[in-house]
């Protein structure tokens, strides 16, 4: 081995991973696999935007039903939930969650089951999802849980509202844990992430408008100028996350859209302005949606103008428990191995609501490898991302085991 660059150390490495990914395909026969692909590939190229899922929602009902899973029904209007029974009345009931809508994307990865829906595409990896979801399924029903298992195949988490939606089903309410997973290209087929704590941000919006008094550009002093304002504004808001926020915590506010006037020689009538705010605990997302709302209270008073505000409430931050993480934890470590487990480098601020569940139960999002040596390294809600397909067999056969340890723990 070179000691200096460690290539023996990393093909070892490598090797090892690829095996263990081989032993995870094994647990589905040859002809699983294929259904499952094909299952992977017709909803990729039929995708459907959140809550249109009508014929995502047809194709995973047939899907289930080639596995003998007949116990679905549909919640969230374009969702389902399947159940798999246990094996020991009593025992935990856990939850596995997949998701099923695409994105408003025109795809251009040249795949032959490329989208056959102009300006839609499953960007973000929601076919995998659904269809890993099915393969726990499949596998849970051949090897059940102590406790039943409830599958749910979630629509409408592009727009933040489909989790919800599948609470207020009720369908949730005696669960005791719940399991989800995302396609994440930053690692390899056969790495996952299964920390406990922070590991999405919120996603809450806002608008903010300034109403001065418009006139001539020539004679500023007859006005009261909201534009002058909107540029206090923006700079100020800033300081929100540079001044305010513990530097240890991420956070972010990002204006990204900004209008005012039509006319150069015009001061307006009013100036507008919307953006995000992202955060990964509650304490800080309440800090920032606050510290928006009194600056732009404070800069209207200091500019003699009229602040409206509108902050949106958008996912929560994703927070995976510490009971929740270890049971994936050791799920992932009995199937792939210690050095399957990896950490995010750095704070993921983009949002998922999944978020919605583990605030109200225990849960663990895990993020599931699906990069390999020479695949595209295009990362989600691009048009050209596209995942390795073993990372479907890969999560399903972890999500089932989850499913698993989860039910036995005491």
């Amino acid at each position: 081995m070179n000691t200096r660059t460690g290539v023996a150390t990393v093909a070892s490495t490598d090797a090892a991973r690829e095996a263990r990914v081989a032993a995870a395909l094994a647990l589905f026969t040859p002809s699983e696999r294929a259904q499952l692909l094909t299952l992977r590939r017709s909803l990729h190229a039929h995708p459907e935007l959140s809550g249109q899922e009508r014929g995502t929602q047809a194709r995973l009902v047939a899907a289930l039903a080639h596995h003998g899973i007949t116990d679905v029904r549909v919640i969230a209007d374009t969702g389902l939930v399947a159940t798999i029974t246990g094996t020991r009345a009593g025992a935990p009931v856990i939850a596995l969650r997949g998701d099923m809508d695409a994105l408003p994307i025109t795809e251009e990865t040249g795949l032959p089951f490329a989208s056959q829906s102009p300006g839609v595409m499953h960007a973000c990896g929601h076919d995998m999802h659904a269809s890993w979801a099915v393969a726990a399924a499949l596998l849970l029903k051949r090897n059940p849980s102590e406790g039943d298992v409830r599958v749910i195949l979630q629509p409408a988490e592009e727009v933040g509202e489909g989790a919800k939606s599948v609470l207020a089903s009720g369908v949730l309410d005696d669960v005791h844990v719940i399991f989800g997973g995302h396609v994440d290209w930053r690692f390899a087929v056969g790495e996952v992430v299964a920390t406990a704590g922070p590991l999405a941000a919120s996603t809450d919006t806002f608008e903010v408008t300034f109403h001065g008094r418009g006139g001539h550009g020539a004679r500023p002093h007859d006005t009261i100028d909201p534009v002058i304002g909107l540029g206090a504004f923006i700079m100020g808001v800033q300081t929100l996350v540079s001044r305010r926020l513990d530097p240890g915590l991420p956070g972010v506010v990002t204006v990204g859209v900004v209008q005012g006037g039509n006319a150069s020689n015009v001061i307006a009538e009013l100036a507008h302005c919307a953006g995000t705010i992202r955060a990964t605990t509650p304490e800080s997302r309440a800090l920032l949606c606050n510290g928006v709302q009194a600056l732009a209270d404070g800069v209207a008073a200091t500019h003699a103008l009229r602040a409206e505000v509108q902050i949106r409430e958008g996912t929560p931050p994703l927070v995976n428990t510490a009971r929740a993480a270890a049971w994936a934890q050791a799920a992932a470590r009995r199937l792939l191995g210690d050095d399957s487990l990896k950490t995010l480098a750095t704070a993921n601020m983009g949002g998922e609501d999944f978020a919605c569940y583990t605030e109200r139960m225990e849960g663990c999002f895990l993020r599931v490898g699906t990069w390999r040596e020479g695949r595209s390294r295009s990362g989600v809600h691009t048009p050209r991302f596209d995942p390795d397909e073993d990372a479907l067999f890969v999560a399903g056969a972890l999500l089932a085991e989850c499913a698993r340890t989860a039910s036995a723990a005491r």
